[in-house]
Formats: structure tokens, sequence, C-alpha cells
């Protein structure tokens, strides 16, 4: 599988799997099942509320730990140094490891607009920093941060984040943050490659996954792909776990790939940064 690489030299799969909501239900089946699928990136999160269910999972199925790569993520109500180093020690004793591969900031602000957020996410930067320099995780990043929420946070701290994961898909590609992430070396990772769904109906979308012979979903992932951005798509079903693999064999032309990052705004899924 094609990788993307950080700014300290590790590598991450170019497809993950996104364990938010879709280990509802079953859960440890599911996470088997998209093992069984050929995944190897496990995304999860302290708020997600399934890491124990994923430890579980991967015990019961007797995956080495060298071949996973684990993402957890601090929640904005963990800020804060004792709070942070509390959040990644309940995220490693749930998904029964001593080392996380990847631990990021979840959103860049807290529920209370009128604290002082940077002081806070610069606090629990560093802890991540220390985390990192001790071997506890091999790589830290962000997750829905945009350039003003960056930008502050670069003066204060040592280590530029390595990836950040934003909402991004056809019709809705915040083109600006994407600039200003290349320019600093950060790789982009897109959660809701799909659009939550939405954009699965798209006919623009359909017609090209007449063309290519492929799923909308396919054609959606290789299009982020074609782009040079990492995606974390979530799948409940066997098929399409697999479906969402099986997107290396096709590229999308460079008219299409221009084509798609122009669609006027479709399928954005009401979350802003600055709005949570």
């Amino acid at each position: 599988m094609k990788t993307f690489r950080l700014s300290n030299g590790v590598e991450i799969p170019a497809v993950g799997y996104g364990s938010y909501l879709s280990t509802e239900g079953n859960g440890r089946q599911t996470i088997k099942d998209a093992l069984d699928s050929g995944y190897r990136y496990i995304d999860t999160a302290m708020f997600y509320r399934n890491e124990a269910e994923i430890g579980e999972a991967l015990r019961e199925y007797g995956i080495p730990r060298n071949e996973l790569f684990l993402v957890s993520k601090v929640w904005h109500t963990m800020l804060g140094r004792e709070k942070t180093l509390q959040s990644f020690e309940g995220s490693v004793k749930a998904l029964g490891t001593d080392y996380l591969d990847m631990f990021l900031i979840h959103w860049p602000m807290g529920p209370d607009k009128d604290t002082d957020w940077l002081s806070l996410q610069t606090e629990t930067w560093q802890v991540m920093e220390e985390l990192y320099e001790a071997g506890k995780v091999r790589a830290i990043g962000l997750s829905n941060f945009l350039p003003h929420h960056i930008e502050p946070l670069l003066k204060n701290v040592k280590i530029t984040p390595m990836l950040d994961q934003l909402e991004l898909h056809a019709g809705y590609m915040q083109e600006y943050a994407l600039a200003y992430l290349r320019s600093k070396g950060i790789v982009i990772q897109a959660w809701s490659p799909l659009g939550r769904a939405r954009m699965l109906k798209d006919e623009r979308i359909a017609a090209l996954a007449s063309k290519y012979g492929k799923t909308p979903a396919q054609v959606l992932l290789r299009f982020l792909l074609d782009r040079d951005i990492a995606v974390i798509p979530k799948a409940s079903s066997i098929e399409r776990m697999k479906q969402n693999l099986d997107v290396f064999d096709f590229h999308l032309t460079g008219e299409e790939i221009s084509y798609l990052s122009c669609i006027p705004e479709s399928g954005w899924s009401g979350e802003h940064p600055d709005m949570m």
C-alpha cells in the first residue's frame, strides 16, 4: 500500500480505518473485520469511547504490535498538562499497548470560548513533545486545526506538528488550509472523505464511477489520494472495507481532479473548529 512520510521519517498508510461510530454494535468484530480486510492503521480517540473494544479486538486477533499503526487523540476538555497525561495513559491502557504510533489534539478550542485556548494548547503540545521525545509516541499532530490556530502555536513550541486531520472531500476542500499545511511540511489527512456519505449520490461522482468501473466511494478516495491527501474512511461492512482499500489501480485525470476540486460547496458536515 502507498504510504505518506511524516517530517520525522515515520510512514503512515495512505488509507487508514476510521473507527468513529463504525464500531457501534459489535465493535470487536468490526475491528477484526477491518484487520482481515487489510487495514493496519486504526484511528480512534478518547471521545469515541471504543478504545477498550479496539484493544480487546487486537488482543483476540493476535496481530503483532509492530504491524499496527494506532492513533488516538486528546479531547478538548482534557487540555493542559495533567489532563493530557491522563488522556494518554487512559488511551494506551484501553488499547492494551505501551505506546501510540501517533497522538493528536482533537480540536483547537475548549468548550469555553473565552478561555485562553492558546495557553492550554501550548501546554498540551509541550506534553506531547515530551511523550514523543521519551519514545512513548512515534509521531504527534493535530486534528481540525486551521492556519490561524496553528500559526500562534508554532511560536511557542519546539516540534512542528507532523500531521493535521481535516474534514476534506470533493465539495469541501479548504484550499487555503491545504496550501498552508503544505508550506509547513505537515502531512494532510482527510476525515469524512466521503462527505458523511452525502457525496456518494452526487451525479458528478457517479459519472466518474461509471467511467472507471469503480464505486462512488472509490472515486472520492482516489481523488483525495491523487491530491496527496491521506484518508481515513469509515465502514462497517467487510465489502465496503475492502472497496475502500481497492483504490490503487487507477488515477483520475488532471482535468477531473481540477473539476472535483472546484465544484460548489456540498456535503459539509456543519462542524467547524471555531464553532464547536
